[in-house]
């Protein structure tokens, strides 16, 4: 037998369906209900709320017929592991890879995407972030608007799947991180509301109905999403969370939801014995989210830095539109390389505010950085990579930036050969008006900023999920080979020289050009000189010491110990004599 609970503070009667019978349920303290039952590994269930339903569990650990269907029991305690002396490596040695499993490989699935491991483990990735995969309306989509956030989606595999998936990377040395979305669900198979006050009304989200962490009965909701935290780590061996948007999870509570979630996970570490991450997604540039508890901050363990993609991007693109605006200079991009983030308040254009608080006494580490990822990609119209945008040169310069960074670089997937597939918005929404109104909005999203909106895929045409699957044939053809090589030898020079692995950003040294367009970044005994221009120039060096040339982009590199000759649109990593290229 096994004890089935449920929370509905709000029903008068609770009943469980499952194996042809339906059972009334008794109700406890604070809202709970529960009922012994013969409900074993693999037992299809769901719950009656005053007659109505049945709606899947609110934490229903697997999902096989989709978000409208019945939960799935699951004893995790039935899956062999063979991890069990594994060490994730700590986030300042880490090379991030973001994968969507859907469209990472042909099958679609945890299983096809364990095909793949070996080539990501020799490339010398350490952390394979997945997108969110808990489940959400249809077989495609982002994962971003899930509605199960107990169970891996059923179309990639469901719970052993993952768990399958997971045992591979670690047995290839690779960490495991998730996406995980805490300040919004899902439109389609939300069910939650009719459980119990998950949602408040006193605040909003861009993407749905604020969740309640603050407000009256908001003890339950704040333990459903950090049980769910310590779910994945716990149970699927996951290695860390990226915290989607946590600028939208609103806690005016003394004690923030965040902070909670991580002291919680900090004891889940100690009982475990394995490092665990916390990584948060915020566009407010405050160092709060990642200072020490003791520090006054919420002691999470790192945070993507929008701004370093920001000020590379528009250097790279030109482009100015939207938050683009607030960049595109030199200086810009220089400060978020020495200082991790440019806004650290000063007046933005854009917001038409002062924005951001300095946190140059941060380490390195407290920054994930990019040159572009799911949100930058997929966030445009046609889906455009940065590879459709400049040329090979600039592309090389950008991944060499990213790559000698004093910060946790993140890799998207097929970034590394420069991969022709867009990354589109996708979606299968079942509900017809939904979906007609997923695809209304999108164009006329796009409409707004001056695209045609014939152009603009549309998310719910399968021919747009398709188009962003990775061809992995391209990897043996040009450019993409050549392409691949670069990340590789950068990669394996961050690995190899000591001075890219510090990450104390006031040992962090930047000099540049704004009309001669040239940057040069100082880590210890290393340099980087990178030319943008399109000419050949000569680029003066800082010290009088001799200088190697370690990797260059584009033959023609020639320095001593004063200065680098540099053809136009190429990047040079320089270390003192003897050092290993």
């Amino acid at each position: 037998m096994t004890s089935m609970r449920v929370w509905a503070p709000g029903a008068g009667k609770v009943e469980l369906e499952t194996g042809g019978q339906t059972l009334p349920m008794k109700g406890r303290a604070n809202g709970w209900w529960t009922v012994e039952a013969d409900v074993e590994h693999g037992a299809d269930y769901a719950y009656r709320l005053d007659g109505e339903g049945p709606f899947p569990d609110p934490r229903s650990p697997w999902q096989p017929h989709g978000v409208h269907g019945p939960s799935r029991w699951v004893d995790h305690e039935r899956f062999e592991w063979s991890d069990t002396r594994w060490q994730a490596p700590p986030l300042a040695a880490a090379i991030m890879y973001e994968l969507h499993v859907g469209t990472f490989t042909p099958g679609g699935t945890f299983d096809s995407a364990i095909e793949r491991l070996d080539y990501l483990r020799d490339l010398g990735v350490t952390h394979v972030e997945l997108m969110p995969v808990a489940e959400f309306s249809g077989d495609r989509g982002w994962g971003y608007d899930g509605v199960d956030l107990y169970a891996p989606h059923h179309a990639y595999g469901g719970p052993d799947g993952l768990k399958r998936f997971v045992d591979a990377c670690h047995c290839r040395g690779l960490a495991v991180l998730l996406d995980v979305v805490y300040n919004h669900l899902g439109p389609i198979g939300n069910y939650l509301g009719r459980f119990g006050p998950y949602f408040t009304d006193r605040y909003a989200t861009p993407w749905g109905e604020a969740v309640n962490l603050d407000g009256g009965g908001s003890v339950e909701p704040r333990r459903f999403f950090i049980d769910n935290a310590l779910m994945w780590l716990r149970d699927y061996h996951i290695d860390g969370l990226r915290l989607d948007a946590v600028h939208a999870i609103v806690d005016t509570s003394a004690y923030h939801f965040l902070e909670q979630l991580a002291d919680e996970v900090s004891e889940l570490e100690g009982c475990l014995g394995r490092r665990l991450l916390l990584i948060a997604e915020s566009d407010l540039n405050d160092p709060r989210f990642v200072r020490p508890r003791e520090a006054g901050g919420y002691g999470l363990r790192g945070q993507w830095s929008d701004d370093f993609h920001h000020a590379l991007h528009a250097y790279l693109t030109g482009e100015r539109d939207g938050y683009y605006r607030d960049f595109g200079r030199l200086a810009d991009l220089a400060k978020a390389i020495g200082e991790g983030w440019v806004y650290d308040g000063r007046y933005s254009v854009h917001r038409q505010k002062i924005h951001g608080r300095p946190a140059r006494d941060l380490n390195g580490r407290r920054f994930v950085c990019c040159l572009q990822n799911h949100d930058q990609i997929g966030n445009r119209a046609r889906g455009d990579r940065i590879s459709a945008l400049i040329n090979n040169d600039q592309l090389k310069i950008g991944a060499a930036i990213v790559l000698t960074a004093p910060f946790a670089p993140l890799l998207f997937q097929g970034e590394e050969w420069a991969a022709s597939a867009p990354f589109q918005f996708f979606t299968s929404h079942e509900d017809p008006e939904l979906a007609e109104a997923v695809s209304k909005g999108r164009r006329e999203e796009f409409a707004a900023f001056g695209w045609d909106p014939e152009t603009v895929p549309d998310p719910q045409d399968e021919a747009t999920f398709l188009r962003s699957r990775l061809n992995w044939d391209e990897l043996e053809n040009e450019p993409h080979a050549s392409m691949l090589e670069w990340f590789r030898a950068l990669i394996a020079l961050r690995r190899g020289l000591s001075d890219l692995g510090r990450d104390n950003l006031r040992t962090v040294e930047t000099r540049f050009d704004e009309q001669d367009q040239w940057l040069t970044v100082y880590r210890g005994d290393t340099a980087v000189a990178v030319n943008f221009a399109s000419e050949p120039q000569t680029i003066p060096l800082l010290g009088t010491g001799l200088r190697q040339v370690l990797l260059v982009s584009k033959p023609g590199a020639r320095a001593d110990g004063v200065h680098i000759h540099l053809p136009g649109q190429t990047v040079a990593v320089l270390g003192p004599p003897g050092s290993k290229s």
